[in-house]
Formats: structure tokens, sequence, C-alpha cells
């Protein structure tokens, strides 16, 4: 029986809102690949995401140019020649590891990580709103350890302060999402170091960070907008002491492998993240952010429908996937 493949788009209900610097939803709109191959079945998510020129359609459209490649036996070595780094490539990447997995039965994490992976520590995200707003969810969720903080406005100070006073035991991150300029970047890094933050996400806008390189950086700084794939690394040595690494962006769970691999032969902390998504989308992404100093997987805690079976969480841990779900 020959190879099938199934494109899927499917939304989940975001609980209440989410809010970053560039605007609010209340859906994650994902797609979703499953790949048929006799008896063994393997599915991989993405989630379309516009900053990057992408749409549900769009995402769809790439998928069904390579139907006839995936379902004449390319694997994933063969994506990269396929399909541009991106959520596409992502959702099918991830497909395939999960079938092979499915079809050798052997565990995918026996191929990426050193040892049986561990519940990992995730930041739980707060949605960008006004300090009084800001504050009242960092209250509400001060019991976990780590609080992802949206931030990104022309003046910011109130909402940091806000957030610190409301957790003021949680380790925050500050992810502006290139919302800052070189005009308030000292100022709200100083400000950030002051309140004990341990990390910033992408300040300035990617292609106009340069100013990270020329100034002294209290707080460490993380690119995300800034980095996609191995490509991006060497330009970035000299402006940040992190990367986000998403598999949306790098293509799936393959280059970010690859990505993590050197980021940290150049000393780069590493933080494994993700988009707005339910468990399938977060699954490989655990087993990639095994010994990450950061962990941001938080995608399903932050919906009101998640897919059955799903990812376990734990107040703020997240345990490895189950073979059911993925890999």
């Amino acid at each position: 029986m020959p190879r099938t493949l199934l494109i899927t788009a499917e939304s989940f209900p975001i609980a209440g809102s989410f809010t970053i610097s560039r605007g609010s939803k209340t859906e994650a709109r994902v797609v979703t690949c499953t790949i048929r191959d006799g008896d063994n079945v393997g599915r991989g998510e993405c989630v379309p995401y516009g900053r990057y020129g992408e749409t549900i359609e769009s995402v769809l459209a790439q998928v069904e140019s390579v139907r006839a490649a995936i379902e004449t036996g390319a694997f994933q070595d063969e994506l990269a020649h396929l399909l541009p780094a991106g959520a596409a490539r992502n959702a099918l990447d991830c497909a395939l590891w999960d079938l092979d997995a499915k079809a050798t039965r052997v565990p995918a994490w026996q191929k990426i990580c050193d040892a049986a992976p561990s519940p990992l520590t995730t930041a739980y995200t707060l949605s960008l709103g006004d300090a009084e707003q800001m504050g009242a969810q960092a209250r509400a969720q001060a019991a976990r350890p780590v609080l992802k903080v949206k931030v990104g406005t022309s003046d910011d100070e109130a909402r940091i302060r806000a957030v610190r006073a409301g957790a003021p035991e949680s380790h925050i991150i500050l992810d502006a999402n290139e919302g800052w300029s070189n005009d308030n970047l000292v100022r709200h890094m100083a400000i950030a170091a002051e309140c004990r933050v341990s990390l910033i996400e992408q300040p300035l806008p990617a292609g106009s960070d340069g100013m990270l390189a020329d100034i002294v950086r209290p707080v460490p700084v993380c690119a995300d907008e800034s980095l996609h794939t191995r490509a991006d690394l060497d330009r970035l040595r000299s402006r940040y002491d992190a990367i986000n690494i998403k598999l949306d962006k790098t293509g799936g769970l393959s280059e970010a492998i690859l990505l993590k691999e050197d980021a940290q032969k150049l000393g780069f902390q590493i933080m494994v993240g993700c988009m707005v998504g339910t468990s399938l989308a977060m699954a490989p992404a655990v087993l990639l952010a095994q010994g990450a100093e950061f962990v941001d997987l938080d995608g399903p805690l932050l919906l009101a429908r998640d897919r059955e079976p799903s990812l376990r969480y734990d107040g703020s841990l997240v345990y490895p996937p189950e073979p059911a779900l993925w890999g």
C-alpha cells in the first residue's frame, strides 16, 4: 500500500485572548500533516505565522506542492531541497520523524537525546496589557517558576515593575517582539536589570538590531525573529547571548537539532520556544529542549481546548510525549 498524505487546517480556541506588540488573537490556527505508510501513521503540526509572510492558505499550498515527493517516499533529509525553512516544512519533517518512530518501534528520543528525556520547567506567558492588567496576571501566576512577559511598547517601565511586584520570586523573561527602538533600548534594559529580569527576547526589529553589538548588555539578550537557521548564527554572535529555536522557523526538528549543536559550540545559550499551538506541535520540541537553559513550551496551557492525546502538564512541568501523541 503506497504512502498517503493528509493535510488538514484546524483551529483551537485560546483561553481568552493572546496579545503581543503586533496584535491579538483568540484562536490558534494550525496545519496538521498526517503521513500513512501501511499500518504506520506519522503526524506533525505547524503554525503559519504572518510575521514571516505565511498564511494557512500559503502553507497548505506549499505542502500540497510536494505531495508527490512525500507519497513516493521522500524522507527528512530530502525536505530541505523541496521546501524553504518555515512552517510547511516543519509539519512534514515532524510527521516523518513520527512515522519513522512508529515504523521502526524505536522512540524518537533515542535518536535525539543523550539519555531518556526528563520533565522540563516551561515558562508561562503573560499577554501584553496595561500595567494594572499585567500586574494582575503576574499575581495570578506568581507560583510559576518562570514567567515570559510580553512587552514591546515605547514605555514599558510600569509594566515591568508591575510584573516584578506581582511575582517577586519568579524568573522573568521579557519578550519585546521587536517592539523597542534604539531610543528606548538602554533605558528599558536598565529597568530590566533593576527588576532582576533573567533574559530579554528580541528587543529590536530583525535587521535593525546592530545597536546590540555596541552597548553593554546588563541582561542577556536572546534572538528570536532574527534567528531562523544555522545560516544566521555568525552575524548574530556580537549582538546576542542566546537564541530562541522554534521548529516553525527552522523548518522542523532536523534543522533544529543541527542549529542547537552549532549554537552551543559558538557559546550561545539555548531557548526552545513555540508558537501558540497544540501538544502535537510541542511534543518534538520537548525532546529538543532537553538540556536547554530556557524552555518556553506553554502553547497548550494557553488554549481552551487541546487535542487528544495531549502532553502532560503539571503546573509548569511539561513531560516528554507518549508515543500515542508523537515519536
